[in-house]
């Protein structure tokens, strides 16, 4: 759910859910970015593009699989971003490459590979002083270069990203907190589906069904890529792909723990 005033974020929360429960619902809110096409008025986010060359340091290899290279997908200037994320950034990270495992390698040596491996997605940190471009080795996809704007809105978790000690409801009327806003914010669903954002909460209601949390909570939301005829990639029927990373590595820098999640219809 993305709203673009804090303020009217707070006023829906309360009205639909009732003050106490407004409140805690309220709380969960986290900064996000829709990207968007960058136009006079709204210009591209520093480096942040989706496809393109890699921005890496000079020595850094390339991410791969079992001798496959990754596709690059996208870049996030983190530095742009930081000013609207605040205490949600804990580490500066600067350019953030996003790599995921192209299903469109040559067949053969495709079907051999796991797709739900952790080394088949990849999120590489990068000094913007020192990040040189480098373009994607054969056999990865090299998808044209697209500059985003990062427009700033705030994010309230999907149902079920909501835990029954997160939100007070009343168990006679609903089985769970997810049900409890399911039925009262069913017009604010998370659904961003078809969209390409950046931090705040993934979109989890498009019948998935997915909860992305770990054993320390809610994992942070990177980045949320959705098919794109323009770039030419896709994840499957109305298909988005989804990069988190663990609250405590994310907070420690390591975005080694990354993880990659796609879903579809």
């Amino acid at each position: 759910m993305q709203f673009d005033d804090p303020a009217g974020m707070r006023r829906v929360c309360t009205e639909r859910l009732g003050e106490k429960a407004g409140r805690q619902f309220a709380a969960m809110a986290r900064p996000g970015f829709r990207l968007t096409q960058p136009t006079d008025d709204a210009p591209a986010a520093g480096r942040s593009r989706l496809g393109g060359p890699a921005l890496l340091e000079p020595g850094t290899p390339w991410p791969g699989i079992d001798g496959v290279p990754l596709s690059l997908h996208a870049v996030l200037d983190t530095d742009a971003l930081a000013a609207w994320l605040g205490n949600d950034l804990p580490t500066r990270p600067g350019l953030l490459n996003f790599f995921y495992l192209d299903p469109d390698v040559p067949y053969e040596e495709y079907r051999k590979l796991d797709a739900s491996s952790p080394e088949a997605c990849r999120v590489l940190p990068a000094d913007p002083a020192r990040a040189l471009e480098t373009a994607a080795p054969e056999p990865a996809r090299r998808y044209p270069a697209r500059p985003v704007h990062a427009a700033e809105v705030i994010m309230l978790p999907d149902c079920w990203d909501v835990e029954d000690d997160d939100v007070e409801f009343d168990p006679d009327e609903h089985w769970g907190a997810p049900s409890l806003i399911l039925s009262t914010m069913d017009d604010f669903d998370g659904n961003t589906a078809g969209h390409h954002c950046a931090f705040g909460w993934p979109d989890t209601s498009y019948g998935t069904g997915v909860s992305y949390r770990d054993a320390d909570g809610p994992a942070v939301h990177l980045l949320q890529l959705a098919g794109d005829e323009d770039l030419g990639w896709g994840w499957g029927d109305a298909g988005t792909m989804y990069f988190t990373i663990p609250a405590k590595a994310f907070a420690a820098g390591d975005f080694s723990k990354a993880e990659a999640q796609g879903r579809c219809c």
